[in-house]
């Protein structure tokens, strides 16, 4: 029989039959023409493993704004599962869901997507993100947004417990890192289930500015910064590389600190030019979906609640993570040197003073 698209068998088995019916790759996706390397055999694998790893459910985002329908849009490309905008406007919601839908017809993509204001329909989710609240105004912190937002992710907070309680749950409200403690203490959930995208985008930011200065390919440079989601975050240098070359061996000392900064200050400046940022922060986090869904394994910095790594205790902070279908399947630590260990501190000092101020 020849098979359409692997994901069409979603519609006609029920969970428990595709997992016995599954065990191995149908030998018609093995045999596609041009082998294993052809774009069809791996669209076909990808799907066939999709099928395979994930439950029945969908991706919901709460918050239908800027950034909520560009990860929409990022989730919709990738074919992942269906898609399930939530917004107090409930037009809104339902408007860009219709304009998703429509756009899906232009890529053969059959997934549903819907929208409404009804937090009911979180349930069967298996990803929650959540980008719901006020974005920085041009001149503003992330952490000028604290009062504001923290009302809002409490109440979403409660939402998702009481509909999505078995959700792997993607925080992306401003000041992240406050705001995933708070839905962590609000849900509590386990911090595997309940997590930030923060360094994933942060990589990105620094990855840009490394490309800009040395004229080299995006696909040839890794990066990590962990710490803070803010003015105290840390790009770790020593662990980035140029097509395999360490960082801080093409560059001196003061374009490394410049790097820094720039890295830093990439989402001010984007914010004063156009407002907003959205769509490096949907592609971060759409990468994350990706690898819950694909259980790809893959190591990316995300705020994470510490419970005793780095030498640290109940505060979430950006640091490597392995994530898999389960979510957080393991927490990296890295040995820092005196001077990034110091830059990492002084961001978990501020946020426990932050912590401490919210909890009085």
């Amino acid at each position: 029989m020849k098979i359409r698209s692997v994901r069409n068998i979603r519609l006609n088995l029920n969970r428990t039959e595709k997992i016995k019916k599954m065990e191995k790759i149908p030998k018609n996706i093995k045999n596609q023409k041009n082998g294993k390397n052809s774009k069809k055999y791996q669209k076909s694998k990808k799907s066939y493993y999709w099928q395979k790893r994930v439950h029945d459910g969908m991706i919901t985002i709460v918050g239908a704004g800027k950034v909520g329908t560009s990860i929409a849009v990022e989730l919709l490309k990738r074919d992942l599962d269906d898609i399930n905008l939530v917004d107090i406007d409930a037009k809104r919601a339902k408007g860009e869901s219709i304009d998703l839908s429509q756009m899906a017809c232009q890529y053969g993509i059959d997934s549903t997507i819907k929208g409404s204001g009804d937090f009911n329909s979180l349930k069967n989710s298996e990803v929650v993100i959540v980008p719901a609240g006020f974005g920085r105004k041009p001149g503003m912190t992330r952490m000028d947004l604290l009062n504001q937002n923290m009302k809002i992710i409490t109440d979403v907070a409660k939402k998702i417990k009481k509909n999505a309680p078995k959700s792997k749950v993607i925080m992306i409200t401003n000041p992240v890192d406050i705001m995933t403690y708070v839905a962590l203490k609000t849900t509590g959930f386990k911090r595997e289930q309940l997590f930030a995208m923060s360094g994933a985008l942060d990589n990105l930011r620094m990855k840009n500015v490394v490309c800009n200065k040395l004229k080299v390919s995006r696909k040839q440079v890794q990066t990590l910064v962990i710490g803070e989601h803010g003015e105290n975050m840390l790009p770790l240098v020593r662990y980035c590389s140029v097509g395999g070359i360490p960082l801080n061996k093409l560059i001196n000392k003061t374009e490394l600190s410049e790097i820094k900064k720039q890295t830093v200050s990439a989402a001010a400046e984007i914010i004063k030019l156009k407002g907003a940022t959205f769509y490096a922060p949907a592609s971060s986090t759409t990468n994350i979906v990706e690898s819950i869904y694909l259980d790809k394994k893959s190591i990316i910095p995300c705020s994470t609640y510490l419970k005793g790594e780095y030498g640290v205790k109940d505060v979430c902070i950006g640091v490597p993570v392995k994530i898999g279908k389960e979510g957080i399947e393991d927490i990296i630590e890295l040995e820092l040197n005196k001077t990034e260990r110091n830059q990492f501190m002084k961001g978990v000092n501020y946020l426990k003073t932050v912590i401490k101020s919210i909890n009085n």
